[in-house]
């Protein structure tokens, strides 16, 4: 289960690397393929599109059962939003886990690329919070956000709005209003340290007006969080 950091090659662990190459399948959504296709020599490869998650863990047990050396990618980390826990449930349901050897290759997360890209917003505590609610119900998720504005955490978030899915950044910004003041800074990096980064800072009350999509991650900040020329800076509390 390896994890491809951001998507650009230069950002990936080397240990990643060293799986990829040492694979004999390679399985994973079509487009983190892509991202990785100048790695791949003779490996056999499988792809498939969104939603089929299940499918390709179950496929990645069987080639692995085989007798293959499987390597399962996700983009940024596997253990966050990506393959590592279903793969692992896969085992669990079929329970083998002593026909297989596992390792989990980590990778820089969303949050992280983001925020380099934005300076330094994470040095203090910190949620993480995905807006979508395929497989999560919203009325959770909106306890979620309301739970992490009220303890005044930094708040990351994840898959913030799709074609379909538009309002609910709004609503998100409305219930952060309830506890955080209308100027506390936003980072918004969409295509964060891939081709085509944006970055773009802004405020509680006026980010939502951003272009924001799937490929973004917004990062509002805390009571403490300021900006300074370009940057969003999170203060640690060290005394200067």
């Amino acid at each position: 289960m390896v994890g491809l950091g951001p998507g650009n090659l230069d950002q990936m662990s080397y240990r990643a690397f060293q799986a990829i190459k040492e694979t004999d399948v390679i399985i994973g959504y079509k487009t983190y393929i892509n991202l990785i296709s100048t790695l791949i020599d003779s490996q056999e490869v499988i792809s498939s599109g969104m939603t089929r998650e299940v499918e390709r863990c179950q496929l990645a047990l069987t080639k692995a059962l085989e007798g293959s050396n499987v390597c399962l990618v996700s983009s940024g980390d596997p253990g966050v939003y990506g393959m590592a826990g279903i793969m692992l449930e896969v085992i669990k349901a079929n329970d083998c886990l002593t026909k297989v050897k596992l390792e989990v290759v980590p990778g820089i997360t969303a949050a992280n690329a983001a925020a380099a890209s934005l300076g330094a917003p994470l040095m203090h505590d910190y949620v993480v919070i995905s807006l979508s609610d395929l497989l999560t119900p919203w009325e959770t998720i909106v306890k979620r956000v309301e739970m992490a504005a009220k303890g005044d955490f930094i708040i990351v978030l994840y898959n913030p709005k799709s074609k379909g899915r538009v309002m609910q950044i709004e609503s998100v910004r409305d219930i952060l209003l309830m506890e955080k003041p209308p100027d506390t800074p936003v980072g918004i990096v969409t295509n964060a340290k891939r081709q085509g980064e944006k970055v773009v800072i802004s405020d509680l009350e006026h980010f939502t007006s951003e272009d924001i999509n799937m490929f973004s991650v917004v990062i509002v900040g805390n009571s403490q969080t300021i900006t300074w020329h370009d940057l969003m800076i999170t203060p640690r509390g060290y005394q200067l």
